[in-house]
């Protein structure tokens, strides 16, 4: 495993912060880590990252024990935290060149060029970080997490200020890094994001783990399978659909209530339904699925 926790205890100032927090990690995956604000998530992550020794239990990052002093090692990780280090005189391109050079690397304007466009930030020529938008920022942020082509990401609240269409890009290329074998640990409030993104889930309330797995196999657990309501701009074809794509719940009207598999993405669902000659004029959520799963487990949390 890329990372792996175990049984993580860690307190700070005499209080307890974690008190049984796991979670494992594979090549290739993204992994979504969740709970309320004061949960235990950002110092789930000093604890991955060697910033906090753990009190008890086992942190291992790519291998070794979390905390072990070799460049070799965090050359190897990607970090994105939710507050950026960022240098507001700087430019996107100097700010890029400074960092790589931590890393023991030298950019060349066409290799930073890329870097950027990678991430889709175009900033003008010269211009300065200080004028960036909290998406540009974010952009930016992602851009220095992959300068040394990391094996691991640990990713926090990458897409926060960014619009639709900027969460997709952000989206499409966290695919694209897992595909080619990276590990990313997202840690994010935007359950769409890990409904989207993620294979697999950790939940953290009040410095515990409370659900941790495949996200299709919690949801099946809790019976909370989600539901959808569909407005249909005609009459349903009269061959039934599939039974693992949708079940119907409910008929009223022009309207059609159904639950998805827990294992069924919704585009795709509905994608395959129009081929089937659905004629689906509109989609609304009707609760279920992870949403009702996490306020569930989450609670009566201190948050």
């Amino acid at each position: 495993m890329l990372l792996e926790i175990e049984r993580l205890r860690l307190s700070i100032g005499g209080t307890q912060i974690l008190g049984d927090v796991r979670l494992g990690l594979e090549a290739g995956e993204i992994y979504g880590l969740l709970g309320p604000n004061g949960a235990g998530k950002s110092t789930t992550i000093a604890a991955a990252l060697g910033l906090r020794r753990p009190d008890g239990g086992t942190v291992t990052v790519l291998g070794q024990t979390a905390g072990a002093n070799e460049p070799a090692l965090r050359r190897r990780l990607g970090v994105l935290p939710e507050r950026n280090g960022f240098y507001d005189w700087m430019t996107a391109e100097s700010y890029l060149a400074f960092y790589a050079s931590l890393y023991g690397r030298s950019l060349a304007r066409p290799q930073i060029a890329a870097r950027l466009a990678q991430v889709g930030l175009a900033p003008r020529r010269g211009q300065s970080i200080g004028t960036f938008s909290q998406g540009m920022r974010q952009r930016l942020g992602l851009a220095r997490a992959l300068i040394g082509n990391p094996d691991l990401l640990i990713l926090d609240e990458p897409t926060n200020g960014l619009d639709p269409r900027g969460r997709r890009e952000i989206h499409d290329i966290l695919t694209g890094l897992a595909q080619n074998g990276a590990g990313i640990l997202l840690c994010t409030h935007l359950l769409d994001d890990v409904d989207r993104l993620c294979q697999r889930i950790g939940i953290i309330v009040d410095g515990r783990t409370v659900a941790e797995g495949p996200i299709a196999e919690l949801i099946r657990k809790s019976g909370r399978r989600a539901r959808f309501r569909l407005r249909l701009a005609g009459p349903r074809p009269n061959e039934r659909p599939a039974e693992s794509l949708v079940s119907i719940v409910a008929r009223q009207d022009d309207w059609c209530v159904v639950d998805l598999d827990p294992a069924a993405r919704p585009d795709t669902v509905w994608r395959e339904l129009a081929f089937r000659g659905w004629p689906i004029a509109e989609i609304r959520r009707d609760g279920g699925g992870l949403e009702d799963l996490y306020l569930t487990l989450t609670e009566g949390s201190a948050a």
